[in-house]
């Protein structure tokens, strides 16, 4: 009777109905995870080193996959939670982390293969159905087996006989693993042309690109998983007939010598849109960091002459760049922020669109600020010992630029943008 008793008594005892934590499998609560924020790199033919498609995928690099999800690094994205709502975020949320910190303590268990939920499924060759224009480089061009990175430009004409809108563009390297990002410009003039036929290689230096592409504007970025998104309905950017592409590529050597030849397809809007999409840039030539210095600050500024739709970003600089903050102030001095990135990355930047527009009315103001870290503590400092470094568009020089992606209402308010813009940029 008392063991009995002893028994009842600890069955009351507070605590001693505590739930023993379920057991995570890869099945049940890995997989969703995985198939969400990982595989559009990490799988067959991808930028990614390795697939996270199997479960012996992930349990051979469980500890390696969870420091690098708990460090942040991984999944790569830089935005600030809180400062602009992004489509297409891969972040992983606290619950996640804690999910698969779990499921490694408990000795990464498969589980039941009959919950495993079907593998992504991802376009194979063009996104979006076939492209109104396919363009592809004239010659290929080699990249080495080993070596540094290299940044190169292309210049590729488009063959228009007359002004078109573009609703969409898809960059398709021929190896998704020798291309680490690009930057796609348009050039109206023939400047980018004589650059590239000026250099015996296919293209030319690719951080050297001219005032002609920077008139032009970016059209689109892409980085490894990026899947092409038509604008917005009734959106379109114009393409000036007789305009070139510029191709700014990124290549990363991976052990074996590689042929690449990119091709880039275009989707046009049928007749004229009813907005106008403007890459309207921000930035600043007045960079001179000293060396061992951090914390300097490069700022820029623009007042809104019209209304506009906000529906994307791309911020750039270079490796001494630490912090990017972007932010609106509306007529009543309302603040809008747009965007913050605290741990800069010259390697994972990209372009980024919102989940919703945000209506920015005439007289809105928007700000930007980079800050710098020039000294030996900045582990992507590209000089050491560190050495004075001024603006630039080479790799060892700095840039504090951002493209402000827009739409107008009218080809009036367009001219009108432009005008502002352009002003500016004769100013400076």
């Amino acid at each position: 009777m008392k063991n009995v008793a002893l028994l009842l008594l600890l069955a009351v005892a507070p605590g001693a109905q505590e739930a023993t934590p379920a057991t995570v499998t890869f099945a049940k609560d890995i997989a969703p995870i995985v198939f969400a924020r990982c595989a559009a790199c990490h799988r067959p033919g991808e930028a990614g080193p390795f697939s996270l498609l199997e479960y012996g995928d992930l349990k051979k690099r469980a500890k390696q996959i969870l420091e690098v999800v708990e460090s942040r690094r991984m999944p790569p994205w830089k935005p600030v939670e809180g400062h602009g709502e992004f489509a297409g975020e891969r972040r992983m949320t606290p619950e996640e982390v804690t999910t698969l910190k779990t499921w490694v303590a408990q000795g990464c268990v498969e589980g039941d293969v009959k919950e495993l939920p079907p593998a992504p499924k991802f376009p194979e060759g063009w996104a979006l159905g076939e492209p109104d224009l396919v363009v592809t480089m004239p010659e290929a061009y080699t990249v080495p087996a080993e070596g540094q990175d290299s940044i190169r430009a292309f210049t590729v004409p488009l063959g228009l006989t007359e002004d078109k809108y573009v609703r969409a563009i898809q960059f398709r390297p021929t190896n998704y693993k020798v291309v680490h990002h690009a930057m796609l410009l348009l050039d109206p003039t023939p400047e980018s042309r004589r650059k590239d036929e000026a250099d015996p290689a296919p293209g030319f230096p690719g951080l050297t690109v001219g005032l002609g592409a920077l008139l032009g504007g970016p059209l689109a970025t892409w980085t490894p998983g990026d899947v092409p998104k038509f604008y917005p309905d009734g959106m379109g950017r114009e393409m000036k007939k007789n305009s070139d592409l510029v191709m700014q590529v990124h290549f990363n050597p991976i052990g074996k010598v590689v042929e690449e030849k990119v091709r880039v397809g275009f989707w046009f809007t049928k007749g004229t849109p009813q907005k106008l999409v403007v890459s309207m840039p921000m930035y600043s030539t007045k960079i001179d960091l000293p060396a061992d210095e951090k914390g300097l600050q490069v700022r820029d500024r623009v007042v809104l002459p019209v209304s506009v739709d906000l529906f994307g970003i791309i911020p750039h600089a270079h490796n001494l760049a630490r912090e990017c903050r972007i932010w609106a102030k509306d007529p009543d001095g309302k603040e809008i922020p747009l965007i913050w990135i605290k741990d800069w990355n010259f390697d994972w930047q990209e372009q980024y669109r919102y989940k919703e527009m945000i209506r920015l009315t005439a007289g809105t103001e928007i700000n930007m600020v980079w800050t710098y870290d020039n000294t030996s503590e900045n582990p992507r400092n590209p000089s050491q010992p560190p050495v004075r470094v001024r603006f630039g568009l080479g790799s060892k020089d700095e840039m504090a630029t951002a493209g402000v992606l827009v739409a107008t209402s009218s080809p009036a308010d367009k001219l009108r943008l432009y005008f502002a813009v352009f002003s500016k940029q004769r100013e400076k």
